[in-house]
């Protein structure tokens, strides 16, 4: 099966519609449901760029990544 069509897609609607899901959350919900290891869907994030600024910045946010340079806004 192939799900890395709709993988981004997918987790952009449960950020969306439910209240305070984060990123991390919402892939580990999404390959607990699919049966998938969160290793092959950190693959599919790597290839989704919009998906892969939100996800790292909310892990800077947490604290688990680094902060890297910002400019300002």
């Amino acid at each position: 099966m192939i799900f890395s069509n709709n993988f981004a897609q997918e987790i952009e609607d449960m950020c969306n519609s439910n209240d305070n899901v984060s990123y991390i959350d919402a892939i580990v919900s999404w390959c607990d449901k699919n049966r998938i290891e969160v290793e092959v869907a950190a693959h599919w994030v790597k290839k989704e760029p919009t998906l892969r600024a939100k996800l790292q910045n909310e892990a800077e946010n947490l604290n688990i990544l680094k902060k890297g340079a910002r400019l300002p806004i």
